[in-house]
């Protein structure tokens, strides 16, 4: 009897604990959520789509898996932020300083990139695809294999950037520019846009890759390396 009755005490106060603590976390997680935009914030799992968070201070902020969806994030200080697994769609970061930030994993289609300085910051097996660059600084970015097909590179800096095992597919470079070589180990350049490009530099390119980007005449190649008969590709209107 004795032993019994001091089973059922034990049990019935796990079932009270678990009744106290889970609220507590909830609230905790929901006042996390409620907390502003400030350097450092956790905002880890949270709801922040559709908002206008234009000029904000996330430098170091906890952005963890936080859903971002055609949020306006311009002109914002990201600086060693941490993105990951964040969703982006439609998103704009456009302006923002990012230096460092982590963008590993996140869902970005269509997102605003432009002008940003992204100098050291981490996209792996990001999903970007059709996102905008144009013009931002890629100094040192890691985007291994991360999915950029369509994505637009006009004139961003991306000095020793990696694209090894990326998806590049229709990605457009032209008018990128680079003063340190770039990698593209055994990425896939289906149709990318390298017209104008100074490549002879640049690590990783083989010749099946070439031929089935989309250079020409100016497009400058390493050592080794030839252009395909196919250059300049001719393209219809999508």
């Amino acid at each position: 009897m004795t032993v019994r009755r001091t089973r059922a005490y034990v049990t019935s106060g796990l079932v009270l604990a678990v009744c106290i603590v889970v609220p507590w976390q909830n609230a905790t997680a929901a006042q996390n959520c409620d907390s502003a935009a400030t350097p450092g914030v956790n905002w880890q799992d949270c709801d922040k789509k559709l908002l206008i968070l234009k000029g904000q201070d996330l430098s170091g902020a906890n952005l963890i898996s936080v859903d971002f969806t055609s949020t306006d994030l311009r002109n914002s200080n990201l600086l060693a932020a941490n993105f990951e697994k964040a969703t982006l769609v439609r998103a704009s970061l456009a302006d923002s300083t990012a230096k460092g930030a982590r963008f590993d994993k996140i869902e970005a289609y269509r997102t605003d990139f432009s002008h940003m300085d992204a100098q050291g910051a981490v996209f792996t097996s990001a999903e970007v695809q059709r996102s905008n660059f144009e013009d931002a600084n890629l100094t040192n970015v890691d985007f291994t294999k991360a999915e950029l097909g369509r994505a637009q590179f006009h004139d961003a800096d991306i000095s020793g950037s990696r694209f090894s095992f990326a998806n590049l597919a229709r990605a457009d470079f032209r008018g990128a520019t680079f003063t340190k070589p770039i990698d593209f180990d055994r990425a896939f350049l289906f149709l990318t846009r390298i017209e104008g490009l100074d490549l002879s530099k640049s690590a990783g390119l083989s010749q099946w890759q070439l031929n089935m980007a989309c250079g020409d005449a100016r497009t400058e190649l390493p050592s080794g390396l030839t252009r395909p008969e196919s250059w300049p590709c001719q393209f219809q209107e999508e």
